[in-house]
């Protein structure tokens, strides 16, 4: 059993420990600054069993003080003995098994070696808990209670040991080995700890040695002597070693804070190998995790920032300019959002006067508050228009078939016009449109289900004559309504609007198919447009007579603009909601059409054409090659009209 003057040391060890952890809980609270967290993202740090404080005399002024074998590393954060003992407690498997109940006498003795065990007092004497467990089970030695409580004892000792070996308290650790051999069975534990306290001897020298460099400031420089490598070096004879583990966490935060420093200075190719020497060390570390974010929240920032001034000195006409910066911001950040899409605008603004085909733009009025349409610009090429021979519904005025080329780009408005969108046109120019000045429209008639003639309906008003909202397509306007309209976007905005030229609006339509329609030969798979489907019913349950078998859109009568699918260049309701008009005059053939896209204008023609399906069209009416011609002042609840924008 230990001596008295054992047992007494190791009380006075136990009142110095607490003064010393209730010192260090007091400087990190005030001051974490000194183990180098910061106070708002520090953690709450659990108690920690440090042995025996060793006392170091004070150093010569402007001399670091040497630390000491025990101190030899960054803070440590171990489990309380309490919580470890708890954890290794559950594990005994070698209880005796107990064939009666243990007699007063001996649970007397238990009660006592229980409350000494809870008191600290392990080993040295008759009164400590190994001792009277002891005497407990020479008097009933199948007794469980007994059998555990010495288990408990071993336990307990074991912890402080590896605790104190863990921060390299080697002198602490002996000592209690030496009351750890004088327990039952503990044989093996003893011989595993004797061999972990021969390593700590090789290590603490090298723990010595390495804070010594990392508080010189030779953290993982210069090569042979910095205390990384000697922290490796304990790793390698110590893999459990917790100061090792933790100088190094320290190692990479010096790297760290180099990699903060170097984008400080907007220098990101040294923090990116600040960034992956400090991953070398520690891969999952959230200090690493952490200072990754920030420094990629700072590349990206520095980056959009050159990005933005790239995009503003190309806005003003500097492309020598724009590119340098964009180059810097992709030197800093080569998958920054945003500058594949500023390469594309740059191209463009050198090879086709700042737009590209599918970008969406909308212009400003120059002299009143308002803009545009939104309008998608619509790529060049060369496509057959009309119907083949052998196309299902194919009419005479949509041959012959022959090729068109669209050399020259053009901007397509994205929907139809809106109500919302012709009613700002009508009130700032005071135009009258013929729905007012002729008088009337035709609309559905829901009792019979066809087209009527009403004098009450105008511009305003939907395909049933009733008030309609501002982001239906505008229809019951004439073709010389959407004349005039195109004529005031153009005055308003100083480029030229007007309306597609039949060839145009074919091209556009079709997006680059040669099918019947532009999502195929058949009923579309997916709500594609606004058309007559099986499925739809009027408000009073009609159904549509010739209609798209199997296809339901949910709308009898227009849509709201742009609520179905865009084709394949990015136009809405291009064949469905309301046809629409086009430039050309009316012709009954192609023969001597234009191939070139332009329109096709007899001086003085009343006649014009229409194209497009609509929410009324029959299947053959909803093919691209369909047309159809109507008088120019024809206002219909089925016909719309859209605009085009030069380049």
């Amino acid at each position: 059993m230990p001596s008295k003057e054992t047992v007494r040391r190791q009380r006075a060890f136990g009142g110095t420990l607490g003064v010393v952890l209730l010192g260090l809980a007091l400087v990190y609270h005030f001051f974490p600054r000194v183990f180098h967290v910061e106070p708002s993202t520090s953690p709450a740090h659990r108690a920690m069993n440090l042995g025996p404080v060793t006392s170091v005399a004070p150093a010569p002024m402007g001399q670091l003080p040497e630390p000491s074998e025990v101190d030899a590393g960054p803070p440590l954060t171990l489990a309380p003995t309490d919580v470890v003992v708890a954890r290794l407690s559950k594990k005994n498997t070698n209880l005796p098994e107990q064939l009666s109940a243990d007699t007063p006498e001996v649970e007397a003795l238990i009660t006592r070696a229980d409350k000494a065990l809870k008191a600290g007092q392990l080993a040295g004497g008759d009164g400590s808990a190994v001792a009277l467990y002891e005497q407990a089970l020479k008097l009933k030695p199948d007794s469980r209670r007994a059998a555990q409580g010495l288990f408990e004892v071993r336990v307990r000792l074991v912890a402080e040991i590896n605790q104190s070996l863990a921060v390299g308290d080697a002198e602490a650790a002996d000592d209690l080995l030496d009351t750890l051999k004088l327990i039952p069975d503990a044989a093996d534990d003893v011989a595993l700890l004797q061999a972990k306290l021969k390593t700590l001897s090789q290590v603490r020298p090298l723990l010595a040695k390495a804070a010594t460099l990392l508080q010189q400031g030779n953290a993982d420089q210069p090569k042979g002597d910095n205390a990384l490598e000697l922290y490796r070096q304990v790793q390698q004879l110590d893999p459990d070693n917790a100061v090792a583990a933790q100088g190094t966490l320290q190692v990479q935060r010096v790297m760290l804070d180099r990699a903060l420093a170097a984008v400080a200075q907007n220098d990101f190719k040294a923090a990116d190998q600040a960034l992956a020497d400090a991953a070398q060390v520690a891969p999952d570390s959230p200090a690493l995790r952490d200072v990754h974010t920030r420094v990629d929240g700072m590349r990206q920032a520095r980056a959009n920032g050159l990005l933005g001034q790239a995009r503003s000195a190309l806005d003003s006409g500097n492309l020598t300019l724009a590119q340098q910066l964009a180059e810097q911001a992709k030197a800093i950040s080569p998958d920054l959002a945003g500058l594949t899409e500023f390469g594309e605008r740059l191209t463009n603004a050198r090879l086709y006067a700042s737009y590209k085909p599918g970008q969406s733009f909308t212009d400003r009025f120059v002299d009143i508050p308002g803009q545009t349409p939104s309008m998608i610009v619509i790529p060049t090429g060369s496509f057959q228009m009309g119907a083949p021979d052998n196309e299902v519904g194919r009419e005479d005025d949509e041959t012959p078939q022959h090729e068109v080329t669209i050399g020259k780009g053009f901007a397509l408005s994205r929907t139809s016009v809106t109500v919302g969108q012709f009613r700002e046109f009508v009130r700032a120019s005071g135009y009258q449109p013929d729905s007012v000045k002729l008088g009337g429209a035709s609309v559905y008639d829901e009792g019979t289900g066809a087209m009527r003639d009403d004098s009450s309906a105008g511009w305003q008003d939907d395909y049933a004559g009733r008030s309609a909202d501002s982001r239906m397509p505008v229809v019951n306007v004439s073709w010389n309504d959407a004349k005039a309209y195109v004529d005031w976007l153009s005055q308003r905005t100083g480029k030229t609007y007007r309306l597609p030229s039949e060839a145009e609006f074919e091209y556009a339509l079709r997006g680059g198919t040669s099918s019947r329609y532009w999502w195929g030969d058949g009923t579309p798979s997916s709500k594609v447009e606004n058309l007559t489907g099986s499925g739809d019913r009027s408000p009073s349950g009609r159904r549509w007579s010739n209609a798209f078998q199997g296809y339901r859109d949910g709308y009898w009568g227009p849509a709201p603009a742009g609520s179905f699918a865009p084709n394949a260049f990015g136009l809405y309701d291009i064949d469905g909601n309301v046809s629409e008009w086009v430039q050309d005059c009316w012709h009954d053939s192609y023969l001597r059409a234009p191939r070139d896209g332009s329109a096709w204008v007899n001086p003085g023609c009343g006649s014009r054409v229409v194209r497009g399906g609509s929410w009324g069209s029959s299947p053959e009416q909803v093919r691209s090659a369909y047309r159809q011609g109507a008088d120019a002042n024809v206002r219909s609840g089925r016909v719309g009209f859209r605009v085009l924008r030069e380049l």
